[in-house]
Formats: C-alpha cells, structure tokens, sequence
C-alpha cells in the first residue's frame, strides 16, 4: 500500500495554472470531464516531485548498521518511475545497485527508497544514476558502489523520434568498481537468473 501524501503549499495556485493551461490548449476547463482535471494534475504532480522534500542521505543514515560483510551486496530490478525535466513526460525502468561495505551496511529497502527519492524529482537519468551513487558513497563510506539504470522515456517514444523498443542504459561506479574484474563481478551477477 503507497503511503499517504502530505500536499505541499501551493497546489491551489499549481491547479489554477493547470486550469489556464487546459485552456491555452483550447479545452474548455468547466467541461463535466475536464472540472476535477486541474486538481487531479496538482496533485499528481506533487506526487511525482515529492521527492524535493525528502533527504536520501538521512534514509541510508537510520538504518546504519555496524557489520564485518565485506563482500558485494546487489540490489537489483528496482523499479522506478520519473519526469524527464527537458519534456516533463515519464521515464521509467530499473536501477540495479551494488555496494561493499566498509564496516557498516544499511537495510536494503532503503537502498530502494534512494533511488524513489531521486526519481521522484524532475530528472535526467544520468543524473538519477550519479544522485543514487553519491548518495550511497557519502553516507555509507563503502569500498566501493556501481549503479546501473535502465529506462524507456516517453519523451522518445510519444514525441520526437518516436522509438518504441530503444533502452537507455547509464552507470557509476566509485572505488572497488573502478577495477574491470569488480565491475564485470556485477554484471555477471547482475545477469545471473
């Protein structure tokens, strides 16, 4: 169950723009299928940016957790959902994410909400892929992080090229995964079914 939304100041003032929008496109707002329409769009807009009031770092920092592991940990086919700044249409995919530790691990459904939290903002996915590495680095201190993300962006697919099948793929990587033989550990096991 998705958990409950605290809407942020300013959705009033964010439907009204949506309502003036409807119109620029020459739909007619008062319309009986269109009158909810500004408010729904607000808040789902709030809903897909909310992660500008969220601290990733702090997510990783209260699950912390002192351990001796010093192998990979994968956490892999997250799945996410975000907003392309350049057309604010959806990208959406999986990240895969890999770290070893360096004396302290974190709870693995908070490697999950890092990668929600810098979804849920407008993104590039280069960027989504450098936020969720930095992220993991700054607060864990690991030996090493790699992360991967895939995605299809409507952006491509709806408009402008308008390719259905084409998969982005983008990846960091830091410490350990700087050698070819860790990175290639990743993948295989990345793979591996």
């Amino acid at each position: 169950m998705a958990e409950q939304i605290e809407y942020r100041e300013g959705l009033e003032e964010l439907a009204d723009h949506y309502r003036r929008t409807l119109q620029l496109l020459g739909e007619d707002p008062e319309r009986e299928g269109l009158q909810k329409t500004p408010m729904r769009v607000a808040k789902a807009m709030q809903f897909l940016t909310q992660g500008y009031t969220q601290d990733a770092n702090e997510v990783l920092r209260q699950a912390l957790f002192r351990e001796d592991y010093s192998q990979m940990v994968i956490v892999k086919d997250i799945d996410f959902f975000s907003l392309c700044e350049h057309h604010m249409l959806p990208f959406y995919g999986k990240a895969h994410v890999a770290y070893i530790p360096n004396g302290y691990i974190t709870g693995l459904s908070k490697i999950a909400r890092v990668v929600d939290i810098f979804a849920h903002r407008l993104q590039v996915q280069e960027r989504l892929t450098l936020q969720i590495k930095q992220c993991i680095q700054d607060t864990l201190h690991p030996l090493g992080v790699m992360v991967v993300v895939e995605a299809r962006h409507m952006c491509m697919q709806m408009r402008g090229v308008e390719k259905q099948n084409s998969i982005t793929t983008t990846s960091e990587f830091s410490g350990a995964f700087n050698q070819a033989k860790t990175r290639q550990e990743f993948m295989n096991l990345l793979h591996h079914q």
